[in-house]
């Protein structure tokens, strides 16, 4: 879904990040306030860290810390034209807790959408779409993948005159697309024509150029719908970053990142990595393949240059053991060495 299409933003609005504000199970929370274009984040709900410093919690700066609250109702008296309600938390089996559901209604009924990223649908609800039309606003599920737009890929991607950056990894949560934000806001902001897909409901939500979140698509059409993403947003661009998911050797969820790989068909990798995880996020039983390994599946599986590393640890150490560029974009100068990186490769 382009939410870019529904809102022109930046949209005042509160994110619902109950217990998770700052942790892994609410990263969607934590991107929509620290990178989101498309929503102007008032505040935040969260009873566990109500009244803690919104940056503090996110360990990052923020231009306007949003309001950490206690309830949805403290929200509304934080932000009373607050016209959306961002779900930044996606449950452990992706269904609607009911303990959220007075916060949901309060929210509705002061006159906001919506933004949902749960697994369950809230628009195929038909109590829930008597809500929203009662309160006259809308449920907006992101994860609904593109019924109209499915194809399987043909290859057209490889006639986009753009270069294609897609930024990959060795685990699930280990900073593709954060690194894939930053990557496109240095480039932007060193004067290049760049844009970027989103491939998850973090990216949507923040307002990339164009998205969809992928693992809701059939795996057939996986790739073809990247490769629209990427042509789409090539048309006017001279640089498309394009978020990457999971990782090429991870057991469970290899298909999409395959898929992606495919689809977008990229000219330069990023690879990002968390040093000395042992085990994959969520699957303990599985251990994380060792970098060198990821890179080298990466190079056999496609003809894109491994261009860089973006990881979480010291960067010359990393750089030490691959012979690759590095860099912590939450570091002095990291984003910006991967991205001389990226286009020295290209």
């Amino acid at each position: 879904m382009h939410l870019t299409e529904r809102y022109e933003g930046p949209v005042e609005a509160i994110v619902f990040a109950e217990g998770a504000f700052g942790e892994t199970a609410g990263k969607t929370a934590n991107g929509v306030v620290a990178h989101g274009t498309l929503f102007d984040v008032r505040a935040v709900v969260d009873s566990e860290k109500a009244g803690r410093d919104a940056a503090d919690v996110l360990g990052t700066d923020l231009a306007e810390p949003p309001a950490v609250v206690p309830s949805v109702a403290a929200a509304l008296e934080e932000a009373p034209d607050a016209e959306a309600l961002v779900l930044g938390v996606a449950p452990v089996g992706g269904s609607l807790p009911r303990d959220w559901v007075p916060g949901i209604e309060a929210a509705m009924n002061a006159g906001c959408d919506v933004v949902s990223g749960l697994h369950e649908f809230l628009s195929d609800d038909p109590e829930w779409r008597d809500r929203a039309e009662n309160a006259g606003v809308s449920l907006v599920d992101v994860r609904k993948p593109p019924e109209d737009a499915l194809r399987v890929a043909d290859g057209r991607v490889d006639d986009c005159d753009a270069d294609v950056v897609l930024t990959m990894g060795t685990d699930c949560a280990v900073g593709k697309r954060t690194t894939t934000f930053e990557l496109y806001r240095a480039a932007r902001e060193a004067g290049l024509d760049a844009g970027w897909v989103a491939t998850g409901q973090t990216g949507v939500m923040i307002g990339a150029d164009a998205g969809v979140v992928i693992d809701r698509v059939p795996a057939d059409f996986v790739a073809g719908v990247v490769e629209d993403l990427v042509c789409t947003v090539a048309e006017d661009r001279d640089l498309v970053f394009v978020e990457g998911q999971a990782a090429l050797s991870h057991r469970a969820y290899s298909a999409v990142t395959l898929g992606l790989l495919h689809g977008s068909n990229p000219d330069a990798v990023v690879v990002a990595d968390e040093p000395g995880r042992d085990s994959r996020d969520d699957f303990d039983r599985f251990e994380v393949e060792p970098l060198a390994d990821e890179i080298s599946l990466i190079e056999h599986l496609s003809p894109a240059t491994v261009a860089a590393v973006s990881t979480w640890g010291d960067a010359e150490a990393v750089t030490a053991e691959t012979g690759l560029p590095a860099g912590n974009v939450y570091a002095d100068g990291g984003t910006e060495a991967l991205l001389d990186a990226v286009l020295e490769a290209l």
